[in-house]
Parts: C-alpha cells; sequence; structure tokens
C-alpha cells in the first residue's frame, strides 16, 4: 500500500514556572486529569479526553525560555527526514533527536519566525 501520510497534530506541551501550579490550574479550568509522568518529576501528562470524547494528549513541562509557552508536536513518519526538511526551508533544529522508550522519538526544532515546535515519529520498538 502506498498512503501518503500527511502529518497532524500529535501532542502539545504546555511549558511553566511551577508545574504543580500549572498542573492545578489546568484541572481546575478544564477538567483534564493531569499528573507527574511515571518515572520523572519534571514531566507532566495531561488528558484531554474521555472515552466519550477524545482528546489529544498534552504536557506541562519546565520553561526553558522565558519566550516560550505552549510547543504542538506533529506525528511524521520519519523524524531525521523532516528534521533535514525544516533545515532545508529555513528552520532550524534545537536539540538532538530523543527516544522515548515504547513510544518513539521527538526532536524539537523552530520555524523561520522563532516558533518552537515538536516532530514525533511513533515507533514502539524506541529505546
Amino acid at each position: 500500500m502506498n498512503e501518503r501520510h500527511v502529518p497532524s497534530l500529535l501532542y502539545f506541551e504546555v511549558t511553566a514556572d511551577d508545574l504543580d501550579r500549572a498542573a492545578q490550574f489546568y484541572r481546575d479550568v478544564f477538567g483534564w486529569a493531569v499528573g507527574p509522568a511515571e518515572g520523572t518529576e519534571d514531566y507532566y501528562v495531561m488528558e484531554t479526553g474521555s472515552e466519550d470524547q477524545p482528546g489529544v494528549t498534552g504536557g506541562v513541562v519546565p520553561r526553558f525560555d522565558a519566550y516560550e509557552s505552549t510547543i504542538n508536536t506533529f506525528d511524521v513518519a520519519d523524524v531525521d527526514a523532516f528534521a533535514q526538511r525544516i533545515a532545508e526551508a529555513g528552520g532550524e533544529v534545537l536539540a538532538p533527536k530523543i527516544a522515548i522508550p515504547g513510544v518513539g522519538f521527538v526532536q524539537y526544532c523552530q520555524d523561520t519566525e522563532g516558533n518552537t515546535f515538536g516532530i514525533m515519529q511513533l515507533d514502539e520498538s524506541a529505546s
């Protein structure tokens, strides 16, 4: 089968100075389930949907740049190929590719306007 994979919004991250305070805010305002990711103290997972009404999963991460607020992550078929395309189109690859065991690979980039975003290749064999 020769289907063309069209990247779409897969995940989002909200940056925060105080993870606990941000998590409580999103719980209070939207009723989302927000809590620490398994095995880490500096990353919270946000579940925005339910069985009846699916949503996009997100995270709360420590702010690493004073100008950052939300980072959208798009699913791609191949992180390496898209990182090259981003650089060729005038964007910038900000960090090395990161393996998330059992999930896939993520890499943070910036567009030509200075907006940070992530690209993720789902791959359960990632380690």
